[in-house]
């Protein structure tokens, strides 16, 4: 799981960085956060798949809560750099 995780995080930095190459660095930044919170958000979403898949319904919803609450929390932390940036 840590190698998925390391992997997504890697990934999102990546693209984050290539596209900041054309982009203002506004929309850079606003990228990069917005990327860093949906790749914890599709970690915490495979990861209540797999306690679904392992009959813990508990833990799957407690994971499907925090994965919504890291997406809100995406989504403001975008709306921070916007605010910032003005």
């Amino acid at each position: 799981m840590k190698f998925k995780s390391a992997t997504i995080f890697a990934s999102a930095f990546a693209f984050a960085a290539l596209g900041a190459c054309a982009e203002s660095e506004q929309e850079a930044q606003e990228d990069l956060v917005e990327q860093e919170y949906e790749a914890q958000e599709d970690v915490l979403e495979e990861q209540a798949d797999l306690a679904e898949a392992q009959g813990n319904e508990a833990q799957e919803e407690a994971l499907d809560a925090e994965a919504d609450a890291m997406g809100e929390m995406g989504d403001q932390a975008e709306d921070a750099v916007d605010a910032n940036a003005e």
